[in-house]
């Protein structure tokens, strides 16, 4: 009866490691949030077995080592609240691994997901490429306002510092949607959607700003551009 316990207290204690680091860690609810959405939309795929263990195992793979990481920063900082180039090194190797984690889940998603979403993308993007290109640079002039009328409202930051939302999200998210539309290539708009992402997370990284600010605003740049691709074309 003991052991069936301390078995149950096991648990316990391990559950309450990932509830710690899902309520404290901004980066774990980032991941528990994209694992989340993909293991939804995987739903809607013709997922093979082996393609859904693999998903799986990227996954766990991210949150096993966002996890990691959390333990080691706790545990250097319950040794001591002094700089230490060996306490730096360490954290630093420690969210490396979370890095090199993520990138391969970026990869074992874009090789899974791709040829099943190709077919319906290109059919998409075909029926608005043949869009009058004043469409992009109107879509574009609409974002940029839209932008500075909501730093306007909200009274913080300037239309290229700070403030809700990011312009620079909002310009890079609406340019990424239009090389996307216009291109019909699937890997012209990876590439342009991901250099909105480093545009983003740059923003992010520079703390001029928060993560729900670029998030509405390359929302915003986004959901401007289709609109106005579906509506005029």
């Amino acid at each position: 009866m003991m052991k069936v316990r301390k078995l149950i207290d096991s648990f316990n204690y391990a559950i309450e490691g990932i509830i710690y680091a899902l309520k404290t860690q901004r980066n774990m609810k980032i991941h528990f949030f994209v694992a989340v959405a993909i293991l939804f939309f995987s739903l809607f795929f013709d997922i093979s077995r082996i393609e859904l263990i693999i998903l799986i195992m990227t996954i766990s793979l991210v949150i096993i080592a966002e996890m990691i990481n959390t333990s080691i920063e706790m545990a250097i900082d319950l040794i001591t609240d002094q700089y230490h180039i060996f306490a730096k090194i360490a954290k630093n190797v420690a969210a490396g691994a979370v890095l090199i984690s993520a990138i391969n889940s970026i990869f074992v998603a874009y090789f899974i997901f791709f040829h099943k979403i190709n077919p319906y993308t290109l059919s998409v993007l075909h029926r608005v490429r043949q869009s009058p290109i004043h469409i992009t640079f109107i879509a574009f002039i609409v974002v940029i306002f839209l932008t500075i009328s909501l730093k306007a409202y909200f009274g913080r930051g300037t239309p290229l510092q700070g403030g809700m939302p990011s312009g620079h999200a909002a310009v890079a998210f609406s340019l990424a949607t239009a090389i996307t539309f216009i291109s019909e290539n699937m890997l012209i708009a990876t590439l342009s959607i991901l250099m909105a992402f480093l545009v983003s997370q740059s923003r992010i990284e520079g703390r001029i700003h928060s993560f729900f600010e670029v998030f509405v605003g390359g929302l915003l740049g986004m959901l401007v551009t289709v609109l106005f691709f579906q509506f005029f074309t």
